[in-house]
């Protein structure tokens, strides 16, 4: 079962910036976003939940310094990434 990114506006600028700061990173988050689409449930991206002021929302690992928040919809196959940070950004 294959699940929909939806890129918001504010992702795209926010994963553009981003990318600009790290380019370095591109290849292994595109295949970050690869693999979510595919199954976010795979144990590489180590999919939890997020607590405190971010209750509800996701963050997937590009990895062991970079995350990716998001909200996962998955009853409606729809995965929506909110933002792309680095560890302690993510969890600050």
């Amino acid at each position: 079962m294959s699940y929909a990114l939806v890129f918001t506006d504010g992702y795209n600028r926010r994963a553009s910036r981003w990318l600009k700061k790290h380019p370095e990173m591109r290849q292994q988050y595109l295949k970050t976003l690869q693999l979510l689409e595919l199954n976010p449930r795979h144990p590489s991206l180590r999919l939890h939940a997020l607590s405190g002021r971010l209750e509800g929302v996701y963050a997937v690992s590009i990895n062991l310094s970079y995350r990716i928040t998001l909200e996962l919809l998955i009853e409606g196959q729809q995965i929506i990434p909110l933002n792309v940070s680095d560890h302690d950004a993510a969890y600050g």
